[in-house]
């Protein structure tokens, strides 16, 4: 396949490309700098609404990955507004290019995020829940709406829920990992609140299953089958690293540090299920935390 990623070099597009090239297939980037001649990469620049659409045909599938760092920094307005415009009109601006093709991609694989659902305590949440009503709930839905090309091009079209991607190279266990290590990590807040995790190899093994099988479109739920407390997560992450979990860190403190976006990544509670996956048959390499835990951190500490 020749297969398109945007954001090929943050978390989850470095893995993948990786993975798909050594499966065989061609990966282009869709790249911001200007486009080497000859290379494989598509220019765009997403605040400018330009798009090189000429190398842009004959692509197979296009991953979407894109979007600016919602863990990066105090959500002021101005990030805020970078959130929302970063996945909501890049996305836009590539779906319109998408449908003005004369050879279109078989499948356009977009990025989301199980944010969708909001703030929902102990709710068991599926592809075919309702969305929330807070800000990341906002930018997701608009984000997903975004990923719809012109109707008539027979574009199959899949939105990536991601939930909590348990990596040592970035993303929320890589932040953890200091605190925990030093035996200074613990609960936050009630640790009542769920965690949807899932192992970064799955996320890769997910998209290149759902790459392969037709059958799979709309939102898909990017998780592990077994969701966990808060509570529960900070007692796994501290066996696997063989340190203590003493220290809670109260929600006010949480919020005195990080402002709204801990209300949003730290103290909400999303129990989410990957049913689409599962229906569609694909067989998780790691489904409970434990394992999980000491596999990621195997690969990178003596544990």
């Amino acid at each position: 396949m020749k297969i398109l990623i945007s954001g090929s070099h943050g978390l989850v597009g470095r893995a993948l490309a990786s993975s798909l090239t050594n499966d065989g297939h061609e990966v282009v980037r869709l790249v911001r700098r200007e486009r080497v001649f000859g290379s494989p990469e598509v220019e765009w620049d997403p605040k400018r609404a330009v798009i090189d659409g000429q190398h842009l045909e004959g692509l197979t599938a296009v991953i979407h990955l894109a979007g600016e760092s919602i863990a990066e920094g105090r959500w002021t307005a101005e990030k805020k507004r970078r959130i929302r415009e970063s996945r909501v009109q890049g996305t836009q601006l590539l779906s319109e290019a998408l449908g003005k093709l004369s050879h279109p991609p078989r499948a356009f694989i977009c990025a989301s995020a199980i944010g969708f659902y909001g703030s929902r305590g102990d709710e068991i949440l599926t592809e075919t829940s309702a969305p929330g009503t807070d800000f990341l709930a906002e930018v997701c839905v608009e984000w997903e709406k975004a990923a719809q090309p012109p109707a008539g091009k027979g574009i199959r079209i899949v939105n990536l829920r991601f939930g909590i991607i348990l990596s040592v190279d970035g993303g929320a266990l890589a932040k953890m990992l200091t605190p925990f290590r030093l035996g200074v990590g613990g609960r936050i807040a009630s640790g009542n609140q769920w965690m949807s995790w899932i192992a970064l190899d799955d996320v890769v093994g997910a998209i290149k299953f759902i790459l392969n099988n037709n059958s799979v479109q709309g939102p898909v739920n990017i998780v592990a089958p077994n969701p966990v407390t808060n509570a529960e997560f900070t007692e796994q992450l501290g066996k696997a690293l063989s340190r203590p979990t003493l220290l809670p860190i109260p929600g006010f403190g949480a919020r005195l540090a990080f402002g709204e976006m801990a209300d949003a990544l730290l103290l909400s509670s999303q129990r989410v299920e990957p049913v689409r996956l599962k229906e569609a048959g694909y067989q998780f390499l790691e489904s409970n935390l434990s394992g999980a835990l000491r596999r990621v951190l195997g690969q990178h500490y003596q544990l």
